[in-house]
């Protein structure tokens, strides 16, 4: 098999720039690698453009989500030429669950009480997003990051539809692709009994990072890469 093209999905209040560490390291490694935009929309409708994104590359894809992102990947997983998911700090879901219910089985991160909502306009009227409180963003998403870098990236943030908290996946990839699991113990956005849980039901390799923050693809480049490696490596 060819090398795969590892394609990375951003998560909420984040964009595609927060993979430029892990991009800058498997291209060091000379694996083709891709990190569209995630349009944060709602759960059906942006799983369904990481698939059409996965679609069109030539070969076998290994996918890499991000917190929201991962809840994407599972979907967009059972495409046939994604050979392995990777999930970092991510939602892991199962076929017909949603982000709440799965939220809903552990105890609520400090993320939950610090959203502030905002309206957007759809074709037949507005709808809800959010975004972290801008003052609460360093230590809810990322408390090991620098506070200068921070600072802007609560300024930069990019709000996720509500609605997608209530969606529920229409497919599971991991169960039938081989996956592996960051997981980021000191995480104040997704309750790491959220990420270790979705870990173990799916079967992954887990690597877990002491005192990483949400942001650990910023915080923790090297072995978030490294993750990301082995399973290009194994499935190649």
């Amino acid at each position: 098999m060819s090398t795969p093209t590892v394609v990375l999905v951003h998560g909420a209040f984040a964009d595609a720039a927060s993979w430029s560490g892990v991009i800058a390291e498997l291209r060091g490694q000379d694996i083709p690698v891709i990190a569209p935009p995630n349009p944060l929309r709602g759960l059906a409708s942006d799983a369904a453009y990481i698939a059409s994104v996965v679609a069109q590359i030539g070969g076998p894809v290994v996918l890499v989500g991000h917190s929201y992102g991962g809840a994407l990947i599972t979907v967009a997983g059972t495409a046939e030429n994604v050979v392995g998911l990777v999930y970092v700090a991510a939602y892991i879901l199962d076929e017909g669950e949603s982000l709440g219910e799965l939220q809903g089985r552990f105890p609520l991160s400090p993320l939950v009480s610090n959203l502030r909502e905002w309206s957007y306009p759809t074709g037949s009227g507005t709808a809800t997003e959010v975004t972290i409180k801008a003052d609460k963003f360093p230590e809810i998403f990322a408390a090991d990051v620098p506070a200068a870098t921070t600072e802007i990236l609560a300024l930069a943030q990019r709000p996720l539809a509500a609605a997608a908290f209530a969606e529920q996946a229409a497919g599971a990839g991991w169960r039938t692709t081989p996956s592996w699991a960051v997981v980021a113990d000191a995480d104040q956005a997704i309750n790491p009994d959220v990420q270790r849980f979705g870990a173990e039901r799916a079967g992954a390799k887990v690597t877990e990072l002491a005192g990483a923050s949400h942001a650990v693809a910023v915080s923790r480049v090297k072995e978030v890469a490294d993750v990301i490696v082995e399973a290009v490596r194994s499935v190649s």
